[in-house]
C-alpha cells in the first residue's frame, strides 16, 4: 500500500471543487513527497502554531491564511524586485527567510487550503459561520457564491447583535462592533466569506443586517454609511469568522484520511482584548 504523501493530500483538497487560477491553494513550503505522519489544521500558520505542530508529531499542516506575510506567500509580487528595501521591508524579509528555514529544517510541510474552502458548499467558510450563528441551510433565502442571506425571526438590531456576540464568545470574540440604528427591525442577516463580506458589494441581496470583518471595513466608509442610514452593521474579527470553517475542514480530513491522526489548532479571535 502506497504511503500517503503531502502531495496526495494537496491533490485531494484541490479535487474537491474547481477554483479560479492561479490559486493560492498549494504546497507553500516543504517536500511534496514527504510521507504523512500526522495532519494538523489551523486558520493561521503562526510560528508558535508551527512549533506546537512539530512537538505534536504533525508534519503536514493545512492552513487557510498565508505563512509569509503576503497573500501569495513566497511568490508574492510585493516581495520581488525590491532594489532598496525600507527598514520595515528588510525586517519582514529577514523574518520570512528565517521562518522558511525553520520550517524546512523541521521537516514540516505547509499546505494552503483557502480558495477551495471559501467556495465549497455546505461545509466551507460561510456555511460553517452561518451554522455557528445558529442558522441552517434551510434558512437561506438569497445567496451568491461566498455570501448567504439567512431569514430570522423579527428582532431589533441590537438584540441580534447581542445574540451574535454571545454565540461567538466560544471563539474568543470579546464582543462585536455595532453600527446603525439599534431599533432597526431585522428579519434577515447577511453572512459573507472572510474578506468577501464588504456590505457595499452585496447590497443587491438586501439583508436587513450585515455581518462583516475587521479586515474589510473602513471606519470612514461602511460604518459611517451604517450610522447615516441606520442600516445595521456588525463587525467581528477575521479569525473568529473563519475558525468554524477550519474546524469543519479538520473533521472532513479526519473522515477522508481515517488512518491518520488529524489535530486541529483552535485559534479564533486573533487579538487579546485589554480593558483599562
Amino acid at each position: 500500500m502506497k504511503n500517503l504523501t503531502a502531495e496526495d493530500v494537496n491533490k485531494y483538497l484541490r479535487s474537491l471543487i474547481e477554483v479560479k487560477e492561479p490559486s493560492v491553494d498549494k504546497i507553500i513550503i516543504g517536500d511534496p513527497v514527504t510521507p504523512v505522519n500526522k495532519i494538523g489544521t489551523a486558520w493561521m500558520p503562526y510560528w508558535k502554531t508551527c512549533r506546537q505542530a512539530v512537538r505534536d508529531g504533525v508534519n503536514i499542516l493545512i492552513v487557510h491564511e498565508p505563512t509569509f506575510y503576503a497573500h501569495r506567500d513566497l511568490e508574492a509580487e510585493e516581495w520581488k524586485h525590491i532594489e532598496n528595501p525600507s527598514t520595515g521591508q528588510q525586517e519582514y524579509l529577514a523574518l520570512r527567510d528565517e521562518k522558511a528555514r525553520w520550517i524546512l529544517q523541521n521537516g514540516l510541510v505547509i499546505i494552503r487550503c483557502h480558495d477551495v474552502w471559501d467556495k465549497i458548499p455546505d461545509i466551507g467558510i460561510p456555511y460553517a459561520f452561518g451554522k455557528a450563528l445558529g442558522f441552517s441551510n434551510e434558512d437561506i433565502i438569497r445567496r451568491e457564491t461566498y455570501y448567504n442571506v439567512y431569514k430570522t425571526q423579527p428582532v431589533p438590531a441590537i438584540e441580534m447583535a447581542a445574540s451574535i456576540a454571545s454565540r461567538l464568545s466560544i471563539a474568543g470574540q470579546p464582543g462585536v462592533a455595532f453600527y446603525g440604528d439599534e431599533d432597526y427591525m431585522v428579519r434577515s442577516v447577511g453572512v459573507g466569506t472572510g474578506c468577501i463580506s464588504n456590505p457595499m458589494n452585496f447590497m443587491q441581496l438586501e439583508p436587513d443586517l450585515y455581518i462583516s470583518i475587521d479586515d474589510s471595513i473602513s471606519t470612514w466608509i461602511q460604518t459611517t454609511y451604517a450610522e447615516d442610514t441606520g442600516k445595521p452593521l456588525v463587525v467581528v474579527n477575521h479569525g473568529t469568522s473563519e475558525e468554524f470553517g477550519i474546524q469543519m475542514l479538520s473533521k472532513h480530513l479526519a473522515e477522508a484520511f481515517r488512518d491518520y491522526e488529524v489535530i486541529h489548532y483552535k485559534q479564533g479571535c486573533t487579538y487579546r482584548w485589554i480593558s483599562g
